[in-house]
């Protein structure tokens, strides 16, 4: 019985590292059309998000079926963890096909004349997504705590990119509808940075068994 609970574990985990490979490539594809005005990535993006949606389903299909074994508590917080890195996968997921969505539409329109850096956004918070499940895999409490306070640096970039096209919209009142689509996309990335940190603080919670996600916050 333990032997058999053990391979439903390792089969929860490889299956949420393929969700998040699959997630990765949708928020790099998302960002690639947008930049490069590529029309076409921007539909395969988002009709490749019913694979994550898929994903979400059967992580927490098997994960049900570990919980009913009964299992110690240290792998009864493993398997709720991994469902709840799941729907945060999930939500990044989500996060691409809005980017895709406006990269679609931005793909019809004429370019937008400003200079915005939204790779080293996506950079940013696709690295914090990384090291995060690398923390869920190596069970690396402090790697996890480490990666929290970068979300912080995340958002002070999205800020300054909602600044300067807001400062463009006032200049060029006709580009207002083509930015408030750049707006959305780098506040999408943003969101996924935000997920990064969840699937950190659940790290921290498999691992020393406290919760601290509220503890940051005061």
């Amino acid at each position: 019985m333990e032997n058999h609970f053990d391979l439903g574990l390792d089969e929860l985990r490889q299956k949420l590292l393929l969700m998040a490979s699959r997630a990765e490539t949708a928020v790099n594809d998302s960002v690639q059309a947008l930049m490069q005005r590529n029309y076409d990535l921007a539909m395969q993006v988002r009709a490749d998000d019913d694979i994550i949606d898929d994903f979400e389903i059967e992580i927490d299909e098997l994960a049900i079926q570990l919980l009913t074994k009964a299992p110690l508590a240290s792998n009864l917080r493993l398997v709720t963890v991994a469902m709840k890195i799941s729907q945060n996968l999930e939500r990044i997921g989500d996060e691409a096909t809005k980017i895709a969505k406006r990269a679609r539409d931005l793909a019809q329109e004429a370019p937008v004349k400003i200079s915005l850096d939204l790779p080293r956004l996506a950079g940013m918070a696709l690295v914090m997504v990384k090291d995060a499940l690398d923390a869920f895999v190596q069970r690396d409490s402090a790697k996890a705590r480490e990666i929290i306070p970068r979300d912080k640096e995340v958002d002070a970039l999205n800020r300054e990119m909602h600044n300067a096209l807001a400062q463009h919209m006032m200049e060029h009142p006709d580009a207002i509808a083509r930015c408030l689509h750049w707006i959305v996309a780098a506040k999408s990335l943003e969101r996924i940075a935000d997920h990064a940190k969840n699937i950190a603080e659940e790290v921290v919670y498999l691992c020393e068994a406290q919760d601290i996600r509220h503890l940051l916050k005061k």
